[in-house]
């Protein structure tokens, strides 16, 4: 039996557009397997040094459940990790609106602006 290291595998999948898609829908899930793989813990390790149950990081990883923030700080931490969330904009949005950045000169200007009767 041949055997590969993850490091090696995911290089290759990542070439994959297929697999590159997939990844990017499933992206917490896949971080949490990737990170749980890397470091050399079963689903069953992760679970306690998190304090939760396999079952949940099997339900994760597969997919088959959305997590909530306060989970995947939960399971970040148990692997030394840290969450970030990006909000970006659709390629397709971005194209249509073609707008200049703006630059706040001011925390006034996150303020919503008073509607003017007509």
């Amino acid at each position: 039996m041949t055997t590969i290291r993850f490091e090696d595998w995911e290089k290759k999948q990542l070439r994959d557009p297929e697999f590159q898609a997939a990844a990017r829908e499933q992206e917490p899930a896949y971080q949490i397997a990737r990170l749980r793989i890397l470091r050399g813990l079963t689903q069953s390790q992760l679970a306690k040094l998190a304090g939760t149950q396999q079952p949940s990081i099997a339900r994760l990883e597969s997919g088959k459940t959305d997590p909530d923030l306060p989970f995947l700080r939960q399971l970040a931490n148990a692997l030394d990790a840290r969450v970030e969330i990006r909000i970006l904009s659709n390629k397709k949005t971005s194209a249509k609106l073609n707008a200049k950045p703006h630059t706040l000169r001011n925390r006034s200007e996150l303020k919503p602006r008073k509607k003017v009767a007509a």
